[in-house]
């Protein structure tokens, strides 16, 4: 019991540990730095499409290789080591971004590609190592847990650094950019120190036939074209990961979209920082409470509550004209947005074989780099034919009705 509490925790603090760089490199600093000092000898329109096509192009390579990584990691028994992998690699490309100079544009693109393919593969294998770490019935809880504390660790090293790089001076350092060129080496310090707690509690069970690296792949290789061609046989996992990418892609196009929606109302950017914090904070108790209410009303209902609520934020949406509503919003997305996501990732954990966790979490992970594709996609679209950005949010509609209709045929007590 004591040895699957260390495992339970040394597992979800890898989500307090990666997620400072979800937070202030990705959603933070990056852009922001990326423009004013990285790119600043480049148009602002270049710029754009140099940032825009690292993060398709990362996020595609990702989507493409995940379901034969995590195929090949189950085969091996390699989930852990090659999370290790990923994040080592995520790690020293992240510190690396403090090395470059004003103007190297190129070097910046190419640290932080390597650096979000790190991240975003290990979060792969540490998804399916759920599987491992926690019994079916302690899966909600423990998913949140990981979210919960994603949210709060990332949130709290966020907010250092938008305090140092606001009051550069009461830190001791010597101006905003030196500020944030610190930031991100705290973010690889963060990362690799709160990784340890996995990598030394969280065994994984071993394979009972020893198989090499490179042994793993090929097996993994035919594990899935093997899954390809019996698909049929996991129904309820197809029908949910079918609902999940309608939902989610709605739920991340309101994450990316929400400050550039809060930017066209002419918000000040000071207030959308805040917001983007509240969101944090708010998410991480909400978390936890959305896992014990899952397990008190069932987490299919409580997927369907979360779904319900996200129409009624995209309403919120349309209808907004102050800056306190924006604010109201951020509040409700923190509400739901990580216990749907926690949720989300322990209900499917129950619908597919253990044996084949690493290969089915590449598949979830896959669907959920695609996502957010569709959503942005149609709100340019409405934006475009309405000439109304408010319109243009109001659309996201269907795809959380499509996701919460497909979500209500997906038996839980049935994996097949």
């Amino acid at each position: 019991m004591k040895d699957e509490k260390k495992a339970i925790w040394g597992w979800a603090f890898y989500d307090w540990a990666n997620s400072a760089f979800a937070t202030t490199v990705m959603a933070g600093f990056f852009p922001l730095f990326f423009k004013k000092f990285w790119a600043v000898n480049l148009s602002f329109q270049k710029s754009t499409f140099y940032l825009g096509t690292a993060n398709s192009l990362s996020a595609v390579i990702i989507a493409v290789l995940a379901p034969f990584l995590g195929a090949a990691g189950d085969k091996g028994s390699m989930k852990k080591k090659m999370l290790i992998c990923f994040a080592f690699l995520g790690i020293v490309n992240t510190f690396s971004l403090f090395a470059v100079s004003e103007g190297e544009w190129l070097p910046a693109l190419l640290f932080y590609f390597t650096a979000y393919v790190g991240f975003a593969g290990g979060n792969l294998f540490y998804d399916s190592l759920i599987t491992d770490v926690a019994t079916i019935k302690k899966r909600d809880v423990v998913s949140s847990l990981g979210f919960a504390l994603g949210y709060i660790g990332g949130g709290i090293l966020f907010l250092t650094n938008v305090l140092m790089y606001l009051k550069p001076s009461v830190f001791g350092i010597p101006d905003s950019t030196t500020a944030v060129r610190i930031a991100f080496i705290s973010v690889a310090c963060w990362w690799a120190v709160f990784s340890i707690p996995l990598i030394l509690f969280v065994k994984e069970p071993k394979s009972k036939i020893h198989i090499s690296l490179i042994g793993s792949f090929h097996s993994g290789w035919r594990q899935l074209k093997d899954t390809f061609k019996h698909i049929k046989q996991y129904k309820q996992a197809v029908l949910f990961l079918i609902a999940y990418w309608f939902y989610i892609d709605g739920v991340y196009t309101i994450i990316k979209m929400a400050v550039d929606y809060g930017a066209s109302m002419n918000f000040p950017s000071e207030s959308l920082i805040k917001a983007l914090l509240l969101v944090q904070f708010v998410a991480f108790p909400a978390a936890l409470i959305y896992g014990w209410i899952g397990v008190r009303i069932g987490v299919k209902k409580a997927l369907l509550v979360g779904i319900i609520a996200y129409c009624f934020i995209t309403v919120f949406g349309f209808v907004m004209q102050e800056i306190w509503q924006f604010y109201t919003i951020a509040v409700l997305v923190g509400l739901f947005q990580g216990g749907l996501q926690a949720l989300s990732r322990s209900f499917f954990a129950r619908l597919i074989p253990n044996d084949k966790s690493g290969e089915f979490f590449g598949f979830y992970n896959m669907l959920g780099k695609f996502a957010a594709v569709l959503g942005p996609f149609m709100m340019g679209l409405v934006a475009l034919f309405s000439g109304s950005n408010r319109y243009s949010i109001l659309s996201l509609i269907i795809l959380f009705a499509a996701g919460a209709l497909i979500l209500t045929r997906v038996d839980s007590d049935r994996t097949t």
